[in-house]
């Protein structure tokens, strides 16, 4: 049976990419702090933070950081499936 996000049940997950555009420079030191995502500071003074995300879950944590740091949020957009490796 398929679950409300598109999978079937029992099926393995794989991460997914997001991109989350915030505003403000946030400084590389905080990828650790955001479960490794990629930090990337743009020249319009905004930051974005990319990687994948295990599940629904572990996005709704790093938007808990987001708002617990009081930075405003601009986006989130969920950019597809990350590859795995196929043995």
């Amino acid at each position: 049976m398929a679950h409300p996000d598109g999978q079937e049940r029992g099926a393995a997950r794989q991460p997914v990419s997001y991109e989350i555009r915030l505003q403000g420079h946030l400084g590389p030191e905080w990828s650790e702090w955001f479960g490794g995502m990629r930090v990337i500071l743009l020249d319009q003074g905004d930051t974005i933070l990319t990687g994948p995300v295990v599940d629904q879950a572990a996005l709704h944590g790093l938007l808990a950081r987001v708002r617990d740091l009081g930075i405003p949020l601009v986006s989130v957009r969920r950019l597809g499936a990350e590859p795995t490796d196929q043995l």
